[in-house]
């Protein structure tokens, strides 16, 4: 199933989107759409991931607010942040890069709300600076 949007991107953008399909002898907006499949991360459609954090239980709040990333995730991100310092990240590494980067930003925002409810539940002390 696709849904059809219209949206507006930089030229830039859309010049290496159109490079790319010519080099590929595809269309640009499948180019593009399978760029936009590959950047997004796929989320866990589960109940801890959807359910708001003020109905978990207190041991499931106390759990979410301690959650990182599964060690392997963990090891890829360094070593692909590590190759954008050393300047030597591929186009599918960048494309890689800003997948797992968007499932930690996720679920850095989960530990977060997790942290707050936990701190306003007293079930653990305030962060202090």
């Amino acid at each position: 199933m696709s849904t059809q949007v219209t949206i507006t991107i930089p030229d830039q953008v859309f010049d290496t989107a159109r490079q790319l399909a010519q080099l590929t002898q595809r269309e640009v907006a499948e180019v593009l759409s399978d760029t936009l499949a590959l950047a997004l991360p796929t989320l866990p459609d589960n109940a801890m991931m959807s359910q708001s954090v003020e109905t978990l239980s207190d041991a499931a709040v106390l759990a979410r607010s301690s959650l990182h990333l599964p060690p392997a995730q963990d090891a890829r991100l360094t070593e692909l942040l590590d190759d954008q310092q050393a300047d030597r990240l591929t186009d599918a590494g960048r494309m890689e890069l800003a997948g797992l980067l968007q499932t930690y930003r996720v679920g850095l925002l989960r530990k977060a709300q997790a942290l707050a409810e936990a701190v306003r539940r007293g079930l653990r002390p305030p962060l202090v600076p």
